[in-house]
């Protein structure tokens, strides 16, 4: 299989100077650069430059695939809108890693799945997930949650300490996992976080907030007469320089940052809310076996009710002296014969096989398929 690796990065905050655009242009030359984009794909070769650094400097998301199972999320958010505390509890190995620039908090969010196959449109996905940008500025911390369950399947893979497990917790639990965004549902997709490990970790996540309503002037006006000078100068200045992505949400959630989305502390261990899933995905594995197994008991005693039917099908199949019409015959009679020994008259089945078998000696071909399939 040739090699196959998609760059894609997105500027959201303000456009790409020209300038910005030929300084881009060095690094690749078939590369499609716009004002808002620089998109590449390589069958051999790899991009000549650094994604944290063309991150850092010209864009606010950017997503690379590739086809031995590598998907890397990357986003720059404005330091002021998300912690570094705040995001350090989630990172786990170098999955999960967050650092800072003067003006921004970068986050790195890598899956890999070398084993796995391929996802089908998974390089067409940035779109999709450009929305957890937006909610991680209003302190809904979700996303973080999601991709730590992805390096923890990870780390589960890598690592067979049982005792660092155990002393290992989980970070603080936000509230709604069990009801996730579009944009969300999509980010657990794309790191590939194990569903069941995700309903375990729903287990101890409270409900969403309700969305508090349109605020109104009477609501807002005390608040921000609250806010200091140099709050209010910041956020002007900001909104000067504008347009900035965002920067009204932000404004909303500080006013009102009791509305934020809530967290609980995390208190399972890893151990546990690793033990907790394969139990849960055990679970699931039964009872879908017990339903297959139930499905299959019905459709079997319906056949036996049905036998003297099925025979004359498979004598009609017979009759057609056709490898295709043996073939049908043959796959009748293999159910039938499960069929008889459900309802528990394996003897009444032989004996009409036998008369068959005695009746059509002198057909190579369907005795022969009799035999490949154990029809004696």
């Amino acid at each position: 299989m040739s090699e196959y690796q998609y760059y894609e990065f997105q500027a959201l905050d303000r456009p790409l100077s020209r300038e910005e655009q030929e300084q881009l242009r060095a690094i690749s030359t078939r590369a499609r650069i716009t004002a808002t984009s620089f998109t590449n794909t390589y069958n051999w070769g790899d991009l000549s430059a650094n994604p944290r650094k063309m991150v850092e400097r010209y864009f606010d998301a950017h997503l690379y695939v590739t086809n031995w199972g590598t998907h890397r999320l990357m986003l720059r958010l404005p330091k002021q809108t998300l912690a570094l505390a705040t995001v350090r509890p989630y990172s786990l190995d170098h999955h999960i890693e967050v650092w800072t620039t003067r003006t921004h908090l970068l986050l790195d969010l890598t899956s890999e799945d070398e084993g796995g196959d391929w996802i089908e449109g998974a390089d067409d996905s940035l779109s999709a997930l450009i929305g957890v940008r937006d909610e991680l500025t209003t302190g809904d911390l979700r996303p973080l949650y999601l991709a730590w369950l992805s390096a923890l399947a990870a780390w589960e893979l890598e690592d067979d300490d049982e005792e660092e497990y155990r002393a290992c917790s989980e970070p603080p639990v936000p509230a709604g996992l069990g009801e996730l965004t579009a944009p969300q549902r999509a980010l657990a997709d794309f790191l590939r976080v194990d569903d069941d490990l995700l309903a375990v970790a729903a287990q101890a996540s409270p409900a969403t907030p309700k969305k508090p309503a349109r605020p109104t002037k009477k609501e807002l006006a005390p608040l921000i007469a609250a806010m200091t000078r140099k709050e209010k100068d910041a956020l002007l200045l900001r909104l000067a320089l504008g347009p900035e992505r965002g920067l009204h949400t932000e404004l909303l959630h500080r006013l009102r940052g009791a509305d934020a989305p809530t967290t609980v502390s995390g208190r399972r261990s890893v151990a546990h809310l690793l033990d907790a899933a394969q139990t849960l995905r055990t679970e699931r594995r039964q009872r879908a076996e017990h339903e297959r197994a139930t499905a299959r008991a019905r459709h079997l005693t319906a056949l036996a009710g049905e036998a003297e039917s099925i025979w004359q099908q498979i004598e009609a199949h017979i009759a057609t002296k056709k490898t295709s019409g043996y073939d049908q015959a043959v796959s009748l009679l293999a159910e039938l014969r499960d069929a008889y020994a459900h309802a528990r008259q394996h003897t009444d089945f032989h004996q009409r096989l036998a008369r068959l078998r005695e009746d059509y000696q002198r057909r190579p071909g369907l005795i022969h398929r009799l035999d490949r399939h154990g029809l004696r």
